[in-house]
């Protein structure tokens, strides 16, 4: 049998450390947080390889828990403090939100997957909120939020989700086309959106941040 303690401390030393990811909180927070209890059922034993794992059906509903290194550089670059307030887009099963809580943040989940909402519920046991709805809606009911991360790659500019931020608030997304994507970093400043891409990246298309196809003659 899998022994998942050893696995997190593998995962931690030889992905995240050799990833840039340098905050000590959340590195513990990573190793703390049993990864193998946010995957589907019978997929504990994929919880820590350096892929990302994708569940949750297809299409629109189509969900992914991205790989340690990215999901971990993404939580970094938002820079999380104690008694801040996150909201986890496309949360699945809360796997982040199990990580930011443990960082001290009051958390969100948004998922509009009833399955997945469920699931998230059971596996936090209160650790954060649930919330099902539409993605590209946010939970405004709960904003401002500090930092808001999402676990999908979208095409389009978040415009809901960064309205929905904090003055100085942080976004972190993957965001492009697919093959040339990458973890972006959006910052508010009163009602201007600053954005830096941090890395390369890939995750799959959440449906509701594609770009619309254009007319094709």
């Amino acid at each position: 049998m899998l022994d998942y303690a050893q696995a997190r401390r593998l995962m931690v030393d030889c992905q995240l450390r050799t990833f840039d990811v340098n905050d000590n909180a959340v590195l513990d927070a990573f190793d703390s947080v049993p990864r193998e209890r946010f995957v589907p059922q019978g997929r504990e034993g994929f919880a820590y390889i350096d892929q990302t794992l994708r569940f949750g059906g297809t299409g629109p509903d189509a969900r992914c828990l991205p790989a340690p290194m990215v999901l971990a550089r993404m939580i970094q670059a938002l820079a999380l403090k104690p008694g801040a307030r996150a909201l986890d887009v496309a949360g699945a099963y809360g796997y982040a939100a199990a990580i930011m809580a443990r960082l001290g943040v009051s958390a969100t989940v948004l998922e509009p997957a009833s399955d997945l909402a469920a699931g998230a519920r059971e596996r936090l046991a209160g650790e954060a909120e649930v919330v099902e709805g539409p993605l590209e809606a946010g939970v405004p009911a709960r904003a401002p939020y500090d930092a808001v991360l999402v676990n999908g790659r979208v095409e389009v500019r978040p415009q809901t989700l960064l309205d929905q931020l904090a003055d100085g608030g942080r976004l972190v997304c993957v965001f492009g086309p697919e093959r040339a994507a990458k973890a972006t970093l959006f910052v508010r400043a009163g009602d201007a959106f600053g954005s830096r891409p941090i890395f390369d990246a890939s995750l799959p298309a959440l449906a509701a941040f594609a770009e619309e196809a254009g007319f094709a003659f």
